[in-house]
Order: structure tokens, then sequence, then C-alpha cells
């Protein structure tokens, strides 16, 4: 064993902690530009325009679903540890670029090739951190996410920091840091998965990977009863393209309603006339939430199942949306709000670790990155609903109405699916 194989096996420990930051780096992408956007398009001489920005924003939506699609896919060909070191390197590159971008036309494509990088690392992060799990997808999965909305909640305290002092250049060379510091620390220490090697036939690699982890290899191995096929098409055909379909339309209306919120919902409490300060204090709230909903979300799902969690996540959600269009005092509001995030948030990631534990080794990135890829779909529909009803100025009460539809339709689509059973 070589030198460089020793460094990774003592390193393994770390495999958790760099997939969260990792993670975290997806939640900065999650709000920055949204905190931007007021410093870009306004005063005297702007960046950009308002439509300009628009376009900025959903191209780097666009990014992030090709990324999510075809670092997926690259994934079970080249390995979780080359995918995760190229998307965070490719990411922190391009958002290095954003500080220096001279119009919106060059920030466009800088943030169109960071969305592509940041695209890839989710669904590499939940499938490393799901094969190092022994038997805990659910709990390894949301915590791995928890750094999604520390992520967004970090960002917006940062904004508050740098923007009036350091401008707005600064933010992204803020982002770009972490994830520079990032790489080399992967290099070191982050194993490959011993469930990918052995897809490879590199049994005595996988093996003692999987010794110094204490991972099950026969476990790690096992094929899903009734695939005849791992690979990518499997996806495509019988027994999987039912639950195919399931969980790209769950995901597709989780993520609709993840970023239709963190878009929205400051504007849809002013319009029910609550005021900015509440309404941007409920954005916060709900994030914060969120962080909870997703330490509780892994240990139901790995108690009850992360099918039959999901449903119950994705119910309680269009619930707390429905009784969210309701005018309450502050007190009732604000731990409403709480709740809310609490299941609407986690509740993608539940659909993530289902995928994931749903799926073998050999594809599991695949589906992981389609899943992740339609639902950023749902990402650029999200903001597009909520400015919709907003501009109809019927946000306050019908938008949560809607919201609530979707949700519904969420838990619907994920009951569709089977549960495969693994050959132990």
């Amino acid at each position: 064993m070589t030198d460089g194989h020793k460094r990774l096996l003592a390193g393994a420990g770390w495999i958790s902690s760099l997939c969260w930051v990792a993670v975290v780096l997806d939640g900065f992408d999650l709000v920055v530009l949204g905190a931007l956007i007021p410093t870009l398009t306004g005063g005297e001489s702007p960046f950009m325009t308002k439509p300009e920005a628009t376009f900025v924003s959903t191209i780097s939506l666009v990014g992030m679903t090709l990324g999510a699609l075809l670092i997926g896919a690259m994934t079970d060909r080249f390995g979780r540890r080359k995918s995760m070191i190229w998307a965070v390197a490719a990411f922190s590159l391009a958002t290095l670029a954003c500080a220096f971008a001279h119009d919106w036309v060059q920030l466009a494509i800088y943030r169109f090739l960071a969305g592509f990088g940041l695209g890839g690392c989710l669904p590499t992060a939940i499938a490393l951190v799901t094969e190092f799990s022994r038997g805990q997808a659910g709990k390894a999965s949301t915590r791995v996410m928890t750094g999604y909305h520390v992520g967004a909640v970090a960002t917006a305290l940062l904004g508050l920091a740098l923007l009036p002092t350091l401008g707005w250049r600064a933010m992204f060379i803020a982002g770009a840091l972490p994830g520079l510091v990032l790489v080399p620390l992967m290099l070191m220490h982050l194993p490959e998965s011993p469930a990918f090697l052995l897809a490879k036939g590199r049994r005595d690699e996988a093996e003692a990977i999987a010794r110094a982890n204490g991972i099950s290899i026969e476990i790690a191995s096992a094929p899903v009863e009734g695939v005849p096929a791992q690979t990518a098409g499997a996806l495509f055909r019988a027994p999987l393209l039912r639950n195919s379909i399931g969980i790209w339309v769950t995901s597709f209306m989780g993520l609709l309603l993840v970023y239709a919120l963190n878009t929205w919902l400051p504007t849809l409490m002013i319009q029910a006339g609550y005021g900015l300060q509440q309404g941007l204090l409920l954005l916060l709230l709900m994030n914060i939430g969120a962080i909870c909903g997703l330490l509780v979300a892994g240990q139901v799902g790995d108690r009850i199942g992360l099918k039959p969690a999901a449903i119950l996540w994705f119910l309680a959600s269009a619930g707390f949306l429905a009784a969210l269009s309701v005018k309450v005092p502050a007190l009732a509001l604000y731990p409403l709000v709480f709740v809310t995030g609490c299941f609407v948030f986690s509740a993608q990631v539940l659909v993530y670790a289902y995928t994931a534990a749903n799926h073998p080794p050999a594809i599991r990135a695949t589906a992981l990155g389609m899943a992740a890829g339609i639902g950023r779909i749902g990402a650029i529909s999200g903001p597009l609903l909520g400015g919709t009803l907003v501009s109809l100025g019927v946000g306050h009460p019908w938008g949560f109405y809607v919201f609530a539809v979707v949700g519904l339709l969420a838990a619907i689509a994920i009951t569709t699916t089977q549960v495969m059973k693994q050959k132990v």
C-alpha cells in the first residue's frame, strides 16, 4: 500500500466533515445573489438592471441543473472522490472569478460555471456519506444537509458584515476561499467509496477502506433485487422506472418549495401586513427551523423508514403552509413559521436519502444526480411561480394555498415509489 493510500485511510474520519463543508458552499450559493441584487441593481450607476439580474440568477440555476445531471453520472464512472474534488475546485475558481467580473455578461458566465461545479457537489456528497453510514443513511444524509441551511444563514449574516464596508466583490471572495482550502484537504483525507471500488472490481482497495471505517463490505456492495443491469439505463427501465418518475416529481416539487419560499417569503409576509423587518426575521426563522428539522428527520427516517418519513414530512409541510395563509398574532406566527421550516426544508433531504438508500452503488450517484438535477428545474420554477402570484396581487393568501398543493403532490408522488429489497 502506498503512502498516499495510507494517508487516505488515516483521514477517513474526515468524510462527514469534508462533505458537510461542501454542502455549506451550496447553501452559500442559495442566498448570495439574492443578497447582492439590491446592491448590484441600485445606485446611480448600477452594475446591472433587474432583468439582467434575473437572467444571471436563472443561468446559475441552469448550470446547477446540468452539473447535477452530468457530474452525478461522472461520479458513478470515475469515482466519488475525483468528482467531489473536481466539483469543489470548479465552483471555487468560478466564484472567485465572479469577484472580478467587469459586466453582467461576465458575471452570468462565471455564475453558470460556478453552478455547474456546485451542482455536482450535492449528489456526490450524499452518495459518499450514505456509503460510509453504517446502515444509518437517513441520519447521515440529513446531518450533512444541515450544511445547506447553515451556509444560507451564514451568508446572510456575512452580507450584513461585508457589504457596507468592503462591497459586493468581497462576498464572492469570501465564498471562494473555503473551497480553495477544502480542495487540498480532500486530496489528503477523502477516501474513495468501497461500494464504488467494488463496482469497478477493485476489491482489495475496497476491503482496506471498509475495514478502516467499520463497514460491512457485503452490505456495502449489495445489489438491488430485481435489477439485473446496474447501469444508468436501469433508471429508465422496469423495475426502477416507476421509482425514477416518482422521485423526480417529488424532487421537483420539494425544491420548488424551498426556492419559492426563500425568494418570496418576506414579500408574501409584507402583503399579509406584517412589515419588512418581520418578513426578513421570518425567513431567518424558517431556515433555522430547517436545521432543526433535518436533525430530527434523519432519525425518524432511520426508525420508521425513509419513504414513510418523506410522506409524513410533505403532508405536514402542506398542512403548515396552508396554515400560514391565516393572519395570526406575532406570538403565534413565529413558532408557526419555525415549525413550517422544520418540515418544508427537510422534506427534500429525505427524498435524497431515500434515493441513495434505494439504488445500487453502481448507479447511486447517477440516481441522485437525476433527482437533484430535475429538482433544480423546480428550483427555477419556484421563484417564477411565486413572482407570478405576487405580481397578480394574490401572493397572500393564495400563494400559501398553491404551495400547500405542491407539498401534497410531492407526498402523492413519493407514495407511488417502491422500496427495493437489498440482497445481503
